[in-house]
């Protein structure tokens, strides 16, 4: 699956969880770095209005489908992808990481958050070695002289994994940059996937994200901020549709 934003194509790859995680572990091996970016419909409306987001997108290794709209646009292109949250892969990706003998990072969200989120990733993960834990101060400007400083952290920590909590469009941005100033360190986006498992943060329940309602779920929790955002998603949703019915149309690459 892909979608075309100005001058740029981001395709969807890997398709799913498996071989998301099967390509990690190949990386893990040879000692080669990714950034991996979960794309959802609140991303593509900023791809469309901020081209340095749409820069960083680009330049990502990794792209997996974190929403279901985008996994129900590449079955009407009928080019399927799977549903591959990016709060879901925070504790796969560190079992890898441990399994290849590498140390991982943790980089986002307050100091009291990442301490509560390595408690709950130690406890997954039998044998994992965080090797750095960096919180970054408000504003933090992942372009500038503070995401120099934080790459200069990484690379004297000597992770290899770095999961990243800043929030779009800072972690993408983050990353691009990170990946090619730590070409042996994989990167993945994970949004608030260490909030979660430091419980500074309720996702919604199993049931509700089961029946593709945890965006119904969260803009209850917190309207001011989300009915907004859900309001843009909703109104480009026509747009991807026909470009979706566009690819349908065309044979696969």
């Amino acid at each position: 699956m892909q979608f075309r934003i100005k001058d740029q194509t981001l395709c969807i790859a890997p398709r799913d969880r498996a071989a998301l995680l099967s390509e990690v572990a190949r990386r893990f091996a040879t000692d080669e770095g990714f950034a991996l970016a979960t794309l959802n419909l609140d991303h593509l409306v900023k791809l469309r209005a901020d081209p340095a987001f749409l820069d960083a997108y680009a330049r990502h290794d990794l792209i997996v489908a974190d929403g279901n709209p985008v996994v129900w646009l590449s079955r009407l292109a009928r080019r399927p992808v799977g549903l591959v949250p990016g709060a879901d892969m925070v504790a796969p990706l560190a079992r890898l990481a441990t399994e290849a003998g590498r140390t991982v990072a943790l980089v986002g969200s307050t100091e009291a958050a990442l301490q509560g989120a390595e408690a709950g990733l130690r406890a997954a993960v039998p044998g994992l070695r965080i090797a750095a834990r960096i919180a970054p101060p408000m504003g933090f400007d992942p372009a500038g002289p503070q995401g120099a400083a934080v790459i200069e952290a990484l690379r004297g920590s000597g992770a290899r994994l770095c999961l990243l909590a800043l929030g779009a469009p800072k972690q993408e941005i983050f990353a691009a940059r990170a990946r090619a100033a730590l070409p042996q360190m994989g990167l993945a986006g994970i949004g608030a996937g260490l909030d979660f498992l430091a419980g500074t943060q309720r996702r919604a329940p199993r049931l509700v994200r089961r029946l593709a309602l945890e965006w119904l779920w969260r803009m209850a929790t917190q309207p001011r901020r989300l009915m907004p955002r859900y309001a843009a998603c909703a109104a480009l949703l026509p747009a991807l549709a026909l470009e979706a019915l566009h690819l349908r149309q065309q044979p696969p690459a």
